[in-house]
C-alpha cells in the first residue's frame, strides 16, 4: 500500500493522508475499534474531547503499541481543544486531562475545535463539558480573545505536549486576522469537506499559505443522518448519487473511494469513519489509484454548498458560519 503524507509547515513532520476519525464511535467500541483501525494500517487518529470517548481510543492506541504494532513514532495523533477551555489559563490544563486519558506524553497535533469562546466549565465539574453552562440550554459566550488563546497553543509546542498546531472551522477571515499575529502559525485547517460542499476558495487559500487541509465528514450526509439531520436525510445520499455511482463503476471501486479519493486530488487530506475492518481497509485504497481529471472536474460540478455541520440548525441555534 502506497503511504501518502503532506509535509508540516514549521515542524516539517508528514502527516498520513488518510486517518481515523473517532467522531461518534461508542466508548464500548472506542478500544476495539482503534486497535483494529491501527492493525489494518492507519497512522493518523483524529480524536477530539468533544467526541467523549478519549479514554477508549487512547486504550486502543496503546494496546498496538503495548504489541509491538507500532511504535508510539510511528503514529500521528490528532486531538482539539474544546471551546470552553479557550481562555488562556485554561487551554494547557485542557491538553493536559486530553494526554491523561489518551494515556500520551505528547499528541502530534493539537487543533482549536471551533472559533467560538464558551464560558469555561472546570474539568472537576463536567467533563466533557458540551455546548452549554450546567444546568443551562443555552450558549454562553466567554472573554477569550482568539490571540490569547493562539498563544497558550503555541507554548504547548514550547512545553513539547504537542508537535504541531492548528485549527478547526475557521474561515479566511479569522485566518488572516490570525497570521498577523501568529508567532508559529497554524500548520492545519480542519473542515468540513466533500462533493456537496467542496469550499474551492477556502481550500485554495488556505494551501497558498502553506497550511495543510483536513477533510471531515467526506461522505457528505452520511455521517449526519443518524443524527437526525433533516438537512441530511432531505438531499440525494453522496454514495447514490449518478456521477459518483458512474466513476465508481469506470474504476471498479466503491463510491465511498471515490469521495475520499477526489479529496486526496485536491491535496486535501481525510479522516473517514468505519467499525468494519473490510470498510477500513477499503477507505485506507483510496490511497492506490488515481482519478482522471475529467473525473475530478464532473465531481465539482456536484457542488451545492450544503454545510451538515451547521449549529445553526442543530440545537444550538448558533450562526457559526454565516
Amino acid at each position: 500500500m502506497t503511504v501518502e503524507y503532506i509535509t508540516l509547515t514549521g515542524s516539517q513532520q508528514k502527516m498520513p493522508m488518510i486517518g481515523f476519525g473517532c467522531w461518534k464511535i461508542d466508548p464500548n467500541d472506542g478500544a476495539e475499534t482503534i486497535y483494529n483501525a491501527i492493525k489494518v494500517g492507519y497512522r493518523l487518529i483524529d480524536s477530539a474531547s468533544n467526541y467523549k470517548n478519549e479514554k477508549a481510543i487512547g486504550r486502543g492506541i496503546n494496546k498496538a503499541i503495548e504489541e509491538g504494532i507500532v511504535k508510539r513514532e510511528d503514529l500521528f495523533i490528532t486531538t482539539k481543544l474544546w471551546s470552553t477551555y479557550h481562555k488562556k489559563e485554561h487551554v494547557r490544563p485542557a491538553l493536559e486531562k486530553q494526554l491523561q486519558d489518551l494515556g500520551l506524553d505528547y499528541v502530534d497535533m493539537f487543533l482549536v475545535h471551533f472559533p467560538l469562546p464558551l464560558k469555561h466549565v472546570p474539568i472537576e465539574e463536567k467533563y466533557p463539558p458540551g455546548w452549554y453552562q450546567i444546568g443551562e440550554e443555552t450558549i454562553t459566550l466567554d472573554r477569550a480573545p482568539m490571540h490569547e488563546c493562539w498563544g497558550a497553543m503555541e507554548k504547548l509546542v514550547e512545553a513539547g505536549l504537542t508537535k504541531n498546531i492548528g485549527v478547526s472551522n475557521f474561515n479566511v477571515q479569522l485566518l488572516m486576522d490570525m497570521l498577523t499575529y501568529a508567532n508559529i502559525k497554524p500548520s492545519l485547517l480542519q473542515v468540513e469537506l466533500h462533493p456537496y460542499l467542496q469550499q474551492e476558495h477556502l481550500v485554495n487559500w488556505v494551501q497558498q499559505q502553506g497550511i495543510a487541509v483536513t477533510a471531515y465528514s467526506s461522505f457528505g450526509p452520511t455521517s449526519f443522518v443518524s443524527t437526525g439531520s433533516k438537512r441530511a436525510k432531505s438531499v440525494e445520499p453522496l454514495f447514490e448519487n449518478p456521477t459518483v455511482k458512474d466513476i465508481a463503476a469506470k474504476y471498479n471501486r466503491a463510491p465511498s473511494q471515490v469521495a475520499l479519493r477526489w479529496s486526496l486530488e485536491r491535496n486535501v487530506a481525510v479522516v473517514p469513519k468505519s467499525l468494519n475492518i473490510d470498510r477500513m481497509k477499503m477507505n485506507l485504497e483510496a490511497l492506490n489509484w488515481k482519478m482522471d481529471d475529467e473525473d475530478v472536474q464532473a465531481i465539482n460540478q456536484l457542488d451545492m454548498g450544503l454545510r451538515f455541520n451547521d449549529p445553526m440548525v442543530n440545537a444550538q441555534k448558533l450562526p457559526l458560519f454565516y
